[in-house]
Parts: structure tokens; C-alpha cells; sequence
């Protein structure tokens, strides 16, 4: 099966099954004998919470870190293109130009381009304007409605540049002026085909919806590093990621058929065998969204494709491709992120409907004390970004039951796939220029 082939057919198929098999999971030790109804949950916690202790535990400051006598000489970078896809973006657009070319790289290696994807603010007059001010700075325009999202944008750019590298930001991105330098190095000298620069939120301090996605990022790159480091899957986020050029070609290109263009890309290239690594320092820098009902839009979004990619390149996961630990690293990433919550909403409706105590709780209470070691040991470490929320006690609670809102977002989003045909649609999170 080629990787340019698939085009997420039968995804509303998959997800139907997929449904059926946690509906089963959920509904099954409540037909056991009350001796033995624990016993799923409390295997499941000992495997899965044992993986993912492994993986927090292997995170450690020194991994995929770049040393100064690693950095690349001015005369062998190898030219980059910077691509950021822009939809209404009027609040944040100017800064990001203002980023761009701040950029310590030699000129005559880096190009600078922005795909104005159908914009309906003001963002077309202000690229306008900066691109006659500035001359390094190329603008694309896509027509609304072109169709491809995020993933479109960035193919229509591809034939208009030659860079051997890709540097891809989103249009709130902030970033330290040699970043891109010290990414280019670490990626050269590792030899990786991709490099993934650690989250962080600038706007933090708002509120505490803010600050517990700052302590996520934290916790997902500990996690990310970890997996790497024990010899499993990490994956691209999109903001801030480096990529290589002849690596995307052979994958095909950005997957027009998914609606996060990261987590399939990740796949993508995890199949290829063209390793990603994790940057702790310098971070990317982006906003937070600050309210529940943009939180839930978004991760809406990700939860979606993050399962759309299972179902379309499942046959390839369990294939000759990938090595065991890299499958087993996969399937338990599976079970934790995008099983359990569905079981634990099915065991907790059938628990009600029986007057009887959930039986999954075991394996949730396992997951979720991996968690708070992860947000602990991501806001232990410094940060050349902006300063992370402290690893206190009532921080670690409140950001872990936080993660609670992914135990109604999953389960809504597995029921919406299995129901309803997908229209894809790009749905960018809106930046107000924190």
C-alpha cells in the first residue's frame, strides 16, 4: 500500500467499529462475577501504567540536546524555505512578519513565504503592504474555498521554492532569532528527517485555562522524548516543526484528506522510517486559546485527526514496516489516548444505568498519576521560553483534572465519526495577539 494512495476511504466505517469494540470493552466486566469485574482494569493498569512510567521516566535533560561544538558553519547550512499558511490573521500578521525577518540565517539560504489562504479580514491588504515594504517576504494567494485546508495551502507553495529543508510556523508563532539555526543543527548532526520544536504559550498568565496548556505542552513533550527515548514514536505538532524536503516528497506530500496535517505527516514519516526528534530549547512560542468553548473547538479538531490517521494507515502500523517496539509503543499510546476515555464514558453510562461503581477506575487513576509525574518533571526543567507555570501541588491537581475534558471530546468526536459523513474543513483557532 503506497502511502500517496490513501485517502481516508471507510473512515465512517472504522470509527462504527471502533465504537462497537470499546462499547464491548465497557459493557463486559459488568457482566462478570463481582470477584473478577476488576480484573481488566487493574491488567491494564499494571501494563499500560508500567509503559508509561518507562517513558517519563526516560525523558532526561540530556537527550536530543545540542551541544555548541555541533553548530553549523555559515558556508555548509543547507537553504531553508519558511512557509506559514495565513487564514484571518490580521491580529498577528504584522508580528509575524516582523519574526520572520529577525531570523538569524544567511540571507541568500533562507526565503520567507506566506500562503494567504482566502482570508475575509484584512490580513490580503496587510500582507500587501508588507510585502512591497519588505522585500524577502513572498506572499501566495489561494481563492476561498480551495479546498485541501492547511495541508492545500502548504502544496501550493511547494513548486515555487527549493529549499532542502521546510520550516513550517503557524501565524502566532514566536520564536528566538537563531532558532532556526540551532534546529538546522541538532537535525543535521543527529541525522533526523524531522525536528519537532517544543510548545510553549505566551499567554499564560491570563487565566488558568492558559496556564494548564502551558503545563501540557510541557507534559507532551516529556512524554514525546520519552517514547523516542525508549525506543518509540514521536511525533511532528505543526507549529515549529523542520522538516526535510526529499522526506515529504517520498511521503507523498501534505495529506489533503486530514484535517491536522502534523499528526498524519508524523505517520507518514514514521512508515518511511525518517525519524522525528523533539527540540526542549528554544521552544516555539504560540498562544493559548482562553475560553472552554475554544478549547473544545480545538481539541475537537485534533482528537478527530489524530484518529483519522489510525484508521487510514492502520494495515501499514502493524506491518513489517515498523519494529516491535515501535508497535508496541503505538498501542498502548492508542489504548491511553483514544480508548480509554471511550470505554471509561461507556463504563460510567452503563455504571449509572445498573447503580453500580464504574470498574475502570484503576486503570484512570493510573493514567492520570503518569500524567501529574509528566507535568511535574516538563515544569521541573527550565525553559529559555516563557517561564512555566511552578509543578506546585494544587497546580498539578487542577491541570490534571483538566485533562478530564479529553474523557468528553473523544467519546463526542468517536460517535460524530461513526454517524455523520466528514466534511473536511480547516478550523483554525483564532489568535488575538497575545
Amino acid at each position: 500500500m503506497a502511502l500517496a494512495k490513501i485517502s481516508g476511504e471507510n473512515r465512517r466505517t472504522k470509527s462504527l467499529l471502533f465504537l462497537i469494540c470499546c462499547a464491548l470493552a465497557g459493557i463486559s466486566p459488568h457482566l462478570m462475577e463481582p470477584s473478577k469485574n476488576l480484573f481488566p482494569s487493574i491488567t491494564l493498569a499494571v501494563l499500560l501504567g508500567g509503559y508509561g512510567l518507562r517513558v517519563v521516566l526516560r525523558d532526561r535533560r540530556g537527550n536530543y540536546q545540542l551541544q555548541k561544538e555541533h553548530l553549523t558553519d555559515d558556508e555548509t547550512l543547507p537553504k531553508v524555505d519558511v512557509l506559514v499558511a495565513a487564514r484571518d490573521e490580521e491580529n498577528v500578521i504584522e508580528r509575524l512578519v516582523s519574526r520572520l525577518l529577525s531570523i538569524e540565517y544567511p540571507e541568500e539560504k533562507l526565503s520567507l513565504w506566506i500562503i494567504d489562504d482566502g482570508s475575509k479580514d484584512r490580513t490580503p491588504d496587510l500582507l500587501q503592504k508588507l510585502c512591497t515594504k519588505f522585500s524577502r517576504i513572498n506572499v501566495l494567494s489561494r481563492p476561498s474555498m480551495s479546498g485541501g485546508g492547511k495541508s492545500g495551502a502548504l502544496n501550493s507553495v511547494l513548486d515555487k521554492t527549493d529549499g532542502e529543508w521546510l520550516f513550517i510556523l503557524d501565524a502566532d508563532a514566536q520564536l528566538q532569532r537563531n532558532v532556526l539555526l540551532r534546529a538546522i543543527s541538532l537535525a543535521l548532526h543527529g541525522g533526523w528527517s524531522g525536528l519537532q520544536l517544543r510548545k510553549s504559550v505566551v499567554n499564560c498568565e491570563l487565566n488558568q485555562i492558559a496556564a494548564y496548556q502551558a503545563m501540557e505542552m510541557a507534559m507532551d513533550a516529556v512524554i514525546q522524548r520519552g517514547r523516542l527515548a525508549s525506543g518509540g514514536v514521536s511525533e511532528l505538532r505543526g507549529n515549529g516543526q523542520l522538516i526535510n524536503r526529499k522526506v515529504l516528497e517520498s511521503c507523498g506530500g501534505f495529506n489533503e484528506q486530514t484535517i491536522t496535517d502534523d499528526l498524519d505527516l508524523s505517520f507518514r514519516f514514521l512508515l518511511t522510517r525518517s525519524p522525528i526528534v523533539i527540540m526542549w530549547d528554544p521552544p516555539i512560542q504560540e498562544e493559548a486559546v482562553t475560553s472552554f468553548s475554544a478549547l473544545f473547538r480545538q481539541r475537537k479538531r485534533w482528537a478527530e485527526g489524530g484518529l483519522q490517521r489510525f484508521f487510514d494507515y492502520w494495515p501499514l502500523l502493524i506491518s513489517k514496516r515498523l519494529s516491535n517496539l515501535k508497535k508496541i509503543d503505538l498501542a498502548c499510546f492508542f489504548l491511553l489516548q483514544y480508548v480509554l476515555p471511550v470505554v471509561s464514558f461507556i463504563d460510567f453510562i452503563v455504571s449509572v444505568v445498573l447503580f453500580e461503581m464504574p470498574l475502570y477506575w484503576p486503570l484512570s487513576i493510573v493514567a492520570f498519576s503518569i500524567s501529574g509525574l509528566a507535568y511535574w518533571k516538563g515544569c521541573s526543567q527550565n525553559s529559555e521560553g516563557p517561564k512555566l507555570p511552578a509543578p506546585t501541588f494544587l497546580n498539578i491537581l487542577g491541570a490534571t483534572i483538566y485533562l478530564a475534558h479529553w474523557f468528553i471530546v473523544i467519546p463526542f468526536i468517536v460517535l460524530k465519526m461513526s454517524l455523520f459523513r466528514k466534511t473536511l474543513i480547516w478550523e483554525k483557532t483564532d489568535h488575538i495577539g497575545s
